[in-house]
């Protein structure tokens, strides 16, 4: 049975380029970039190179560029390194469906006294510039709103918010409060699909990793704009410029900066064909199982996401039968696919608990087709029907 993956926001097959970048670098050239030698001056050139590529595509300098383990740890050293660098008391602003790593911070680091303020979205899964402006203390320190949700697939209008911390800065210097505020996206399901240029986004820190662009699991980067201030979360030998010490996974780095660029060059086109394929396959459900219902923005969303909520069938039975079919599903994030609670993206959009455990995420991808489409849509309706019945 030729398999269908429909599950590319959980991790994405790795392209064949990007692991012929990396091979040379699993084998002989295996020197540790840190010492002197001429074997390894050639791999810190190559971690420096990517480094240079990583920065152009994101229009920044290759000095503001980390690279880490992924985007957890991304999001963790930008939220925990702003706020440790500004000390205790320091607030944060984030919003009610942000990923685990962001979101899971909230209650430690509030224990630790870095009080926070989650912003809710609604039930189209867009927050509100107004609203993240109107949860800005004085004493907040950093704002942080994903680019692009994980489960439901809704874009953010952080170019947007920057504007409004702009004016808030302004307002600041006029009333004395020297105290900085920076801005924080967490980019990992967006790069591919939307522009990543900091500049234009307006923000002062962004995360990016590697298996959710045809790179590999486990690295990442994140930009970090020149003046932000920001302690280390990790302790070692120094490297990152001190930021994130830790021997670098050079394979891994060559194959991050290959895998984004891939992307980027192909990032239009690919989201205009993924747009097609993602409508129609929106309007096939809704013709064949009419009681469906979209999750977030039916337009405003990443270019491959469909979430739905299917009344009367259970999203991880849905899953199962449709692996037995042949095709790769999932009902949310795989980063908590082993939680028995609803997802917190379905309930903050105003979805019940038993709605939101009727879900069912489909990502499209590179390998996605139109009879990848048509295929779902045979069997879908027949699972539903088997399992209302079961029901």
């Amino acid at each position: 049975m030729n398999k269908i993956y429909l599950d590319h926001a959980a991790t994405t097959p790795l392209d064949p380029e990007v692991a012929r970048a990396m091979q040379p670098y699993l084998g002989d050239d295996f020197a540790n970039p840190s010492s002197v030698y001429g074997a390894a001056r050639a791999t810190r050139l190559a971690v420096e190179h990517a480094r240079a590529e990583v920065a152009d595509i994101l229009g920044a300098k290759p000095t503001e560029i980390i690279f880490t383990s992924g985007g957890t740890e991304g999001d963790n050293l930008a939220v925990q390194g702003v706020l440790r660098s500004a000390g205790p008391g320091a607030h944060w602003v984030t919003m009610a469906i942000e990923h685990d790593a962001v979101l899971g911070q909230t209650a430690p680091l509030d224990h630790q006294g870095y009080p926070s303020t989650i912003v809710g979205v609604g039930e189209s899964g867009i927050v509100s510039a107004e609203a993240v402006a109107a949860a800005i203390r004085d004493d907040t320190v950093l704002v942080s709103v994903m680019l692009a949700n994980n489960e439901i697939g809704t874009i953010q209008p952080v170019a947007d918010i920057a504007k409004a911390i702009g004016l808030i800065r302004q307002d600041r210097m006029k009333r004395g409060i020297a105290s900085p505020i920076y801005l924080h996206t967490d980019a990992c399901q967006a790069a591919g699909y939307l522009s990543l240029h900091v500049a234009r986004l307006g923000v002062d820190l962004m995360t990016i990793n590697g298996s959710k662009i045809y790179g590999p699991k486990g690295v990442g980067a994140l930009y970090v704009r020149h003046g932000v201030e920001l302690e280390p979360h990790m302790y070692g030998g120094g490297q990152e410029r001190g930021r994130r010490s830790g021997t670098e996974n050079v394979a891994g780095i060559v194959g991050l900066a290959t895998a984004l660029r891939l992307a980027n060059d192909t990032r239009e086109a690919e989201s205009h064909r993924l747009v097609a394929l993602r409508d129609g396959l929106l309007a096939g459900i809704q013709r064949t199982v009419p009681d469906a219902v979209i999750n977030g923005d039916a337009k405003r969303r990443l270019p491959n996401n469909v979430n739905v909520i299917i009344p009367g069938a259970e999203g991880e039975a849905m899953v199962l039968y449709l692996d037995n079919a042949g095709i790769m599903a999932s009902t949310g994030s795989a980063c908590s696919s082993g939680s028995l609670d609803p997802s917190h993206v379905l309930v903050a959009i105003g979805r019940s608990r038993d709605e939101a455990q009727q879900s069912l995420r489909l990502t499209l991808g590179r390998s996605t087709d139109e009879a990848a489409v048509n295929k779902l849509l045979d069997v879908l309706p027949g699972i539903v029907a088997r399992l209302r019945q079961i029901g």
